[in-house]
């Protein structure tokens, strides 16, 4: 049952093996025994694609419910066994991202029902204190993190990097903006207790080939910098789907060409990990490789990232403590996100792009908990 409907889903025997944890001849010997037993064929197979036949499809449809309600069932059934109960605050920053938590929580919440999950925004002037003073115990956050009392762990989000600044601004004319042409604009910067890695590698001072980049007033919030962008004071990077959570008449984004992905990973106290931590991040992960990857995360589940020139906003900002809600449906259904799965990394995607701490510190927190 396990690899019929993950085939029904990735719509690919590679794929399926990895994520079922068997040979591909295994996947295919074992959906020819289904096929015989049934009378009938349930994928088309070509040397380019795998589709459902009509029956395949209801049988997938029939299946799914009842396989979820099994996996739910073992789930909880291991949560009780391990003692999974209690009360997890996370924190996030990037409205999106905090859309994606409470999505994923709702999945969560079905096999570890006795665990409180509450969610927060974090502010940009202070991006690990929460996490510091225990306030939080789990982060979702911008790379790259160099701190050693912290762990990097898998990367939820990816998203292209673009610029945001007034509809007045020259660049606002342009299809595009490179890196290089930030010589030519004021970029703000945020003041608070961030580390300089941190900075540097968002806030940079020179482009690629050595011309200083301006830096303006430095913010403390990102509401701040909505209001010093509409004012002409500069521009400032940020994640395209931003735009959703942020819209102001004035504002638009451009793709920042050049530029690397802004990551969204987990960040956690080292030493510090607990059963309800590494339960919530593996059930993260295994909804977003549902979803096709950080990279499509936000768009298949979540909001669609809105096209260029639209209104745009910034990835992240302050607010009040918010208890996650109940258990609703909200899955994406399987042939939903294998077809996203099969569409390209969206206009103006460029290569992840992590300082080496940062690339070893997301190995080293996947390996520790997945």
């Amino acid at each position: 049952m396990e690899i019929f409907l993950t085939l029904a889903e990735e719509l690919h025997f590679g794929r399926t093996a990895e994520r079922v944890g068997v040979s591909q001849s295994r996947v295919s010997q074992t959906v020819a025994r289904l096929e015989r037993r049934i009378g009938a064929k349930l994928f088309d197979r070509t040397s380019r694609q795998v589709t459902p036949t009509p029956i395949g499809e209801q049988l997938r449809d029939d299946l799914g419910p009842a396989w979820r309600g099994v996996e739910d069932a073992v789930a909880r059934a291991m949560a009780a066994g391990r003692g999974i109960t209690g009360s997890l605050r996370i924190g996030f920053s990037g409205a999106f991202t905090g859309h994606l938590l409470h999505s994923i929580t709702e999945v969560f919440a079905r096999s570890y029902p006795d665990v409180d999950v509450q969610i927060r925004q974090v502010q940009i002037s202070d991006p690990y204190g929460p996490l510091r003073a225990g306030d939080v115990e789990l982060q979702v956050t911008e790379p790259p993190v160099a701190e050693p009392d912290l762990t990097l762990g898998p990367v939820l989000v990816s998203q292209p990097r673009v610029l945001l600044m007034s509809s007045s601004h020259p660049f606002a004319r342009r299809e595009t903006v490179g890196v290089e042409d930030l010589a030519e604009a004021t970029l703000l910067t945020v003041a608070g207790n961030v580390p300089a890695h941190w900075l540097d590698h968002h806030f940079p001072r020179q482009t690629p080939s050595g011309r200083p980049i301006p830096h303006g007033q430095a913010m403390t919030h990102w509401e701040d910098a909505l209001s010093l962008v509409l004012a002409g004071k500069g521009v400032t990077p940020v994640a395209a789907a931003g735009a959703h959570y942020y819209s102001r008449p004035g504002l638009v984004f451009k793709p920042l060409d050049g530029a690397p992905r802004i990551d969204y990973a987990f960040v956690w106290p080292t030493g510090h990990e607990t059963a309800r931590l590494r339960a919530f991040v593996r059930a993260a992960m295994d909804r977003i490789r549902e979803l096709g990857g950080p990279a499509r995360a936000v768009g298949v589940g979540g909001p669609p990232p809105p096209p260029v020139g639209h209104t745009a906003g910034a990835p992240r900002g302050g607010g009040p403590v918010a208890r996650a809600p109940g258990v609703s449906a909200g899955g994406v259904p399987a042939g939903r996100a294998a077809r996203a799965r099969r569409e390209g990394v969206p206009d103006g995607a460029v290569p992840v792009t992590l300082a080496p701490a940062g690339a070893r510190g997301v190995a080293h927190g996947a390996a520790q908990l997945l």
